[in-house]
């Protein structure tokens, strides 16, 4: 098999309707056909290109192909948002009387679907420990249908056994998606695991530049029929002008992983110690809980880091404040650094027993860009400077 830079750059040359070096932009919301038998044909072709764009359009189809290839999944389609991905697959996969499974540390939008959504179509649902593989048995059910993952999770950086996971799930005939989206294929394919389904925000790493909102799925043409079916229903179509932007931003990939790697773990090891913070979560440091098990699923960590502050919310919001280099924004993946606190961002996603349950107050979820490194541990580590100045007058609410 190719190299992901190879892949990024080539995958899709087999559904490149123009010769054109840089693919065209296909703005248009329909096709015309030659006769009555093509235009009958195209419009039952799942995932095609050349019908209407909510079914599919060519740059639909190019972005697909590569990110197929890079998971290693026979298909992929492309969607408007993550949360596009996650509700159009969660809506074609189960129906009023099954059982999911997520995880307890999760993104909050995740969450939501879990615990406000699914229940108002009558879908249980169960959140687990993902540091426990043995908390997905105990939670199955003769009507479980779906098991949902993320590793590592948003904002905690939690680990999850992927095969762990993929086995128990196949050997009780149940189906399998993980959010891929903070390692990116380049450091984790889940389907390497077992796992059944991957998605992705495509808005943070895949595009790499914070300028498209988007999703991606991936895994088995027969599954991926049963979502697009489900998405020329709901609507959730991505722009052809998106899905350019998409592809164009895939194609560095492989360039700018590396770097987004090397900082988030520059960026861990310099605060892990500082006498503001009371915990760092990065799957990448040795003091992680379940380092080994992110050592043997991943080739790097990845540019996410959580930093949890001793002085709670006011310390974390006097870091945010500090920053000269990463703004404060609720996105991440891209080439700018970015900063959240997740407490504050994911009030409109959870309840408030919801939000302190999964999230604690003093927690900063940093997202390193492509900066010298240098320049953002010295900008963090002066910023954690300035609160542990004045710890004295941070006070946890």
């Amino acid at each position: 098999m190719p190299g992901s830079s190879t892949v990024t750059v080539h995958a899709d040359r087999e559904v490149r309707p123009s010769r054109a070096v840089a693919p065209p932009i296909y703005q248009t919301a329909a096709f015309s056909a030659a006769d009555a038998e093509t235009f009958a044909r195209a419009a039952v072709d799942r995932r095609g290109q050349d019908f209407y764009t909510r079914f599919g359009n060519p740059n639909h189809a190019q972005v697909a192909a590569v990110v197929a290839e890079l998971e290693g999944t026979e298909a992929a389609m492309v969607t408007a948002s993550g949360m596009a991905a996650l509700t159009t697959a969660v809506l074609a996969l189960v129906s009023t009387g099954d059982h999911v499974i997520g995880q307890r540390s999760t993104y909050g939008g995740t969450a939501s679907v879990l615990l406000n959504l699914l229940p108002r179509f009558g879908v249980s649902t169960t959140l687990v420990d993902q540091t426990d593989p043995e908390a997905f048995d105990k939670a199955l059910t003769p009507q479980t249908r779906l098991i949902l993952v993320e590793s590592p999770s948003n904002p905690l950086l939690q680990t999850t056994d992927l095969r762990a996971v993929a086995d128990l799930a196949r050997a009780h005939d149940v189906l399998t998606m993980a959010d891929n989206t903070f390692a990116t294929p380049l450091n984790q394919r889940p389907a390497d695991f077992g796992i059944d389904l991957v998605w992705h925000s495509a808005t943070k790493y895949l595009g790499g530049h914070s300028d498209v909102s988007a999703g991606a799925v991936a895994g088995p043409a027969e599954l991926l029929d049963r979502i697009w079916d489900a998405g020329l229903l709901t609507g959730a179509v991505l722009g052809p002008f998106d899905a350019w932007l998409l592809l164009r931003g895939i194609r560095t990939l492989p360039l700018r992983m590396p770097r987004h790697n090397a900082n988030g773990q520059a960026l861990a090891e310099a605060l892990h110690d500082h006498p503001a913070v009371s915990r760092v979560h990065y799957p990448g440091l040795a003091s992680h809980p379940q380092h080994e098990l992110a050592a043997r699923q991943m080739r790097g960590f990845g540019g996410v880091l959580g930093i949890e502050f001793t002085g709670g919310y006011e310390a974390a919001d006097a870091f945010l404040g500090q920053l000269r280099y990463a703004r404060r924004s609720a996105s991440l993946g891209g080439v700018e650094s970015l900063a959240v606190h997740p407490a504050s961002m994911w009030r409109g996603m959870l309840s408030e027993d919801q939000l302190a349950a999964s999230v604690p107050p003093g927690l900063v979820r940093l997202a390193a860009g492509t900066e010298d490194t240098a320049d953002l541990v010295a900008d963090a580590l002066a910023a954690a400077d300035v609160v542990a100045a004045t710890g004295d007058r941070v006070r946890t609410p």
